[in-house]
C-alpha cells in the first residue's frame, strides 16, 4: 500500500470562489489593530509596525519546483489566509499574514507539495477566524481541509484544566500526523518561526512556550530526522528558558574559534590533500556543535567550557558509498584515532534514518576531533530526514527504509490510541518513544530491531508481536536466560520464551521502556481485571439473589437500566463490575430486583440479611484472577479455613480466618465480610512464607534447596537473618498446591539436621 503520508496526495485544480471569505469572529486576545494587512502580495500593510507582509519571495522559491497552476492554488490560499487574518497583528506589531508565510516559506524549504504550502498559509484560520473545515474543504479540496484541521488546536472545547487541554491538543495532532505526516511538518515549522520570534512576548510566556517545545516538538523533530531543524529548535529553546548561560556560553565559543584557528586550519588542509592523493573527491567542511549540545555535555559530564575539547569537527561528504571507507582509512593513516570512538551508522542507521561513519581522532597538540563521512544523499537525508524524500510522489515507488521506519513507528501511534482513553495517558506513552538514543538488538532470525535506551525483553518481546509479549515468560540474551527486566545492549541477540498460560504482570510498567510495551501491558491488565470483575460481580450478586431468596433477573430486565441510570453507571456490566470490585455491594443492588417496592427498603436491613447468612458460600479456587486475591499477609492455601472481605476497587480479598490483618479489618466493616471456601479443585503453586532457624553451617543452603526441590515445591524469594550465636533465620517464600503438600515440603525440611524451627507465617 503506497505511503500517502509521505507522498502527499496530488488533487484537482480547485476553482476559485469568486466571493471572498466574510469576516470572522476573532478569539479574545487578539482583536484587530487599527490598520489593515497586506492586501496583495506585494502591497503595504498600514498597522502599528507599519511593515509590508510579501509574498514574492516564497512565489519565487515555489515557482522553481511547482507547475504553474499549483503556484496559482497557493496564491488563492495566501489571498484567503489574507483576508480572514484582516486587521489582525502579531505581539511584535506585524501583519499576523506574515507569520503563516514565513511557515510557508519554511514548508517550501523542504520542497513540500501544493497542498501542504496552502495548509500551511491557512493554518490559523479555523483556530483564530472560525473558518469552518467544511468550508476550506469546500473552496480548497479535503486533503488541505484535513491537514489544517490537524494543525489546529482545540481551544473552543472546555477541559478541567490546562494540562489536559494541552495533553488532548498534542493527542488530536499526534494522530493527525499519524495519518499524514504533513500536519507535523507544518507545525514544526508553525513552531520554528514562533520560536524565532518570541522576543515580543513576555519572559514567563516564552519560558513555557520554550519547555513545551523542548519537550514535544524538538524530539519529535529528532524522530522524523529533521536534524537542522532539531539543532536550531535546541538552541532557541535554550536561549530562552537561560539567556544568561546562552550569552557567556556564545561569547566563550567565539573567543575559542580564534584561539583553535591554526590547528583546525592545519588539519583541514592536511585532510583536504591527502583525499585527493588517495583518489578521492570530497567535500570537506568545518562544523562546530550547537550551544545546546555543549551546554548538555557540560551538564551531564560536570565539566566547564574549557574541559570541552571536542565542540569543533570536520565532515567529509563523497559521492559513493565505498568511498565513505576509503576516506575513513585515509584518514586514520593521518592521524592517530582514538579507541572506542568509532560508530558506523551506515551499516546500522540510527532510528530515524541518518546514516554516516563517526570517528575521532588525535589532531596537532593532542586536540580530539571528530570526523563524519557521508555520501551526498546521506547527507539530504541527515539534514532533512522524512522530509528529504517528499518529492517521491509516484504510486509505483517504493517506499525505502527511512519511510518504511516512520510509518512504523506513526502506525504504532494509532495502536497505543486504541488502547488509551486518556490523553494525558497516551501523550506519556508518545513521549517515552521520543528517546533519542537507541539500542540495536538481533532477533533469533538475524534481523536488526531498534529500541530506546534502557528497553528490556519485555520491550523486544512486544515489538515483535503483542501475544509474544502477552505470554512472555523468560528471556535468552546471547544464548544465555536472562531476567525479563535486564536492559539490552547494542548487539545483543535476543530470544523470548512464551507460554500460553503466561499473562502481562503490572511489575513491568516499572521498567518497560516503549511507549508500544507500557500502553499493551495497560490494556491487558484493565481489560482482564475488568472481564474478571464482572464475571465474579456476577457470582457475587447470584449469591446475593439466592439468600434473599429472589429470582435471577435476565439480563435485558428493564430494572437494570433504570438502575444504572440511578447510580451514575453505563450498562450492567458496569453495574456487575462495580460489584466485583467492591465498589458496589450485591445485596444493595439485588434488593432493587425485590416484588415490593426495593426503594423502601432501607441498605442497613439489606446488608445485616446479607452477611447473617451463611448460606451459599462463595467457591474459591485460587485462579480467578485478578477478581480474587490471595491475601500476601497470610497466603492462605486449600485447606486452611479462610474468609473473604471485599476491598474497595480490589474486589474479593482472601484471608486465612486466623490472621491478624483479617481480624482487625473485620471488626471495623462487617459488612464487607462474606463467608468463602475452597473448591474440589484449586490452582497449583499457590504462595506462602516460612521462617526457618538453622544451625549455620557450610551447605545447609544447599541441601535444604535440595530437600524443597524434592518434596516437588520451589523457592520463589530467601533472605537471611544472621543471630548473634551460630544459628541464621531464614525467611522463605515458597509454592506449594495445599495445605496438605506444605505439611510434606516441612517434614522434608526436617530431614537436614541443622534445621532446629519452621514456622509457617499467618499474619
Amino acid at each position: 500500500m503506497a505511503f500517502s503520508a509521505l507522498r502527499g496526495a496530488s488533487s484537482g485544480l480547485i476553482a476559485a470562489l469568486k466571493k471572498g471569505p466574510r469576516l470572522r469572529r476573532r478569539k479574545p486576545g487578539r482583536s484587530p489593530q487599527h490598520g489593515t494587512s497586506a492586501q496583495g502580495a506585494d502591497a503595504p500593510a498600514s498597522g502599528k509596525a507599519n511593515t509590508i507582509a510579501s509574498l514574492a519571495p516564497l512565489t519565487e522559491i515555489i515557482s522553481e519546483y511547482l507547475a504553474p497552476k499549483e503556484v496559482e492554488r497557493v496564491k488563492e490560499a495566501y489571498r484567503f489566509s489574507d483576508q480572514a487574518h484582516l486587521g489582525q497583528f502579531r505581539a511584535s506589531g506585524e501583519p499576523y499574514i506574515s507569520h503563516p508565510i514565513a511557515v510557508t516559506e519554511i514548508c517550501a524549504g523542504w520542497k513540500l507539495d501544493s497542498d501542504s504550502l496552502m495548509a500551511a498559509l491557512l493554518h490559523d484560520v479555523i483556530e483564530d477566524q472560525d473558518v469552518s473545515k467544511q468550508e476550506l474543504a469546500e473552496r480548497f479540496g479535503p486533503d488541505v481541509a484535513e491537514i489544517v484541521d490537524g494543525v489546529s488546536k482545540l481551544d473552543r472545547l472546555e477541559f478541567a484544566t490546562k494540562a489536559e487541554q494541552q495533553a488532548e491538543s498534542f493527542r488530536k495532532m499526534l494522530l493527525a500526523m499519524a495519518r499524514d505526516v504533513r500536519v507535523i511538518l507544518i507545525k514544526l515549522a508553525d513552531r520554528l518561526h514562533n520560536m524565532r520570534t518570541l522576543g515580543a512576548v513576555s519572559t514567563e510566556k516564552r519560558r513555557r512556550v520554550a519547555r513545551e517545545t523542548l519537550d514535544i516538538y524538538t524530539p519529535i523533530a529528532h524522530r522524523l530526522g529533521l536534524n537542522a531543524l532539531f539543532r536550531e529548535l535546541q538552541d532557541l529553546c535554550f536561549q530562552a528558558i537561560y539567556p544568561n548561560r546562552h550569552d557567556v556560553l556564545r561569547k566563550a565559543l567565539m573567543a575559542a574559534r580564534g584561539n583553535r584557528r591554526e590547528v583546525l586550519g592545519r588539519i583541514s588542509d592536511a585532510v583536504r590533500v591527502a583525499l585527493p592523493a588517495a583518489g578521492i573527491e570530497a567535500d570537506v567542511s568545518g562544523r562546530e556543535k550547537s550551544l545546546f549540545s555543549i551546554y548538555t555535555k557540560m551538564q551531564e559530564q560536570k565539566k566547564s567550557f574549557s574541559d570541552v575539547l571536542d565542540i569543533y569537527g570536520f565532515r567529509v561528504i563523497v559521492h559513493t558509498l565505498p568511498e565513505c571507507y576509503l576516506a575513513l582509512g585515509t584518514l586514520h593513516q593521518l592521524y592517530r584515532p582514538v579507541p572506542g570512538k568509532f560508530k558506523d551508522y551506515i551499516a546500522i542507521p540510527k532510528i530515524n534514518g541518518y546514516q554516516s561513519l563517526h570517528t575521532t581522532v588525535v589532531g596537532p597538540y593532542g586536540t580530539p576531533v571528530e570526523f563524519q563521512f557521508r555520501t551526498h544523499d546521506m547527507d539530504h537525508v541527515a539534514e532533512e530526514g522524512v522530509a528529504s524524500h517528499w518529492l517521491y510522489k509516484e504510486e509505483d515507488v517504493s517506499l525505502n527504509d527511512l519511510q518504511k521506519r516512520t510509518h512504523q513507528w506513526l502506525q504504532s501511534l494509532l495502536d497505543i490510541q486504541s488502547q488509551t482513553g486518556d490523553s494525558g495517558e497516551f501523550l506519556e506513552h508518545v513521549k517515552v518513544d521520543l528517546f533519542p538514543d537507541a539500542v540495536y538488538v538481533f532477533t533469533p532470525q538475524g534481523k536488526i530491531l531498534s529500541l530506546p535506551r534502557g528497553a528490556t525483553p519485555v520491550d523486544f518481546a512486544y515489538a515483535i508481536h503483542t501475544d509474544i509479549g502477552n505470554q512472555a515468560v523468560a528471556s535468552k540474551i546471547n544464548r544465555e536466560f536472562a531476567p525479563l527486566r535486564t536492559e539490552l545492549k547494542s548487539g545483543d541477540a535476543v530470544e523470548i520464551i512464551t507460554s500460553p498460560a503466561s499473562r502481562p504482570s503490572a511489575q513491568w510498567l516499572n521498567y518497560v521502556r516503549t511507549g508500544r510495551a507500557r500502553s499493551e501491558i495497560r490494556h491487558y491488565l484493565r481489560t482482564v481485571k475488568y472481564e474478571e470483575s464482572v464475571a465474579f460481580g456476577q457470582r457475587l450478586l447470584n449469591q446475593a439473589f439466592d439468600q434473599l431468596h429472589l429470582p435471577h433477573p435476565a439480563s435485558d430486565d428493564p430494572e437494570w437500566e433504570r438502575l444504572a441510570k440511578g447510580s451514575g453507571a453505563t450498562s450492567r456490566e458496569e453495574i456487575l463490575a462495580d460489584i466485583g470490585l467492591g465498589k458496589r455491594l450485591a445485596a444493595v443492588v439485588a434488593r432493587r430486583f425485590a416484588p415490593e417496592n426495593a426503594i423502601l427498603a432501607t441498605t442497613a436491613a439489606a446488608v445485616d440479611e446479607f452477611s447473617s447468612s451463611t448460606n451459599s458460600p462463595i467457591v474459591i479456587h485460587g485462579n480467578e484472577g485478578q477478581a480474587v486475591q490471595l491475601a500476601p499477609c497470610c497466603g492462605p492455601l486449600p485447606g486452611d479455613a479462610i474468609i473473604g472481605g471485599i476491598r474497595l476497587g480490589h474486589g474479593l480479598v482472601v484471608h486465612m480466618e486466623e490472621c491478624s490483618v483479617a481480624q482487625r479489618q473485620r471488626a471495623k466493616e462487617p459488612e464487607r465480610w462474606i463467608p468463602v471456601i475452597w473448591g474440589t479443585s484449586t490452582a497449583r503453586h499457590l504462595s506462602t512464607r516460612l521462617d526457618v532457624t538453622a544451625i549455620n553451617e557450610r551447605g545447609v543452603l544447599g541441601r535444604l534447596a535440595a530437600e524443597i526441590t524434592e518434596a516437588d515445591s520451589n523457592i520463589m524469594h530467601l533472605t537471611m537473618q544472621e543471630d548473634a550465636g551460630a544459628t541464621t533465620l531464614l525467611h522463605l517464600t515458597i509454592q506449594v498446591d495445599s495445605r496438605k503438600h506444605l505439611a510434606q515440603v516441612i517434614r522434608a525440611m526436617r530431614h537436614v539436621p541443622q534445621v532446629q524451627k519452621i514456622v509457617r507465617l499467618k499474619g
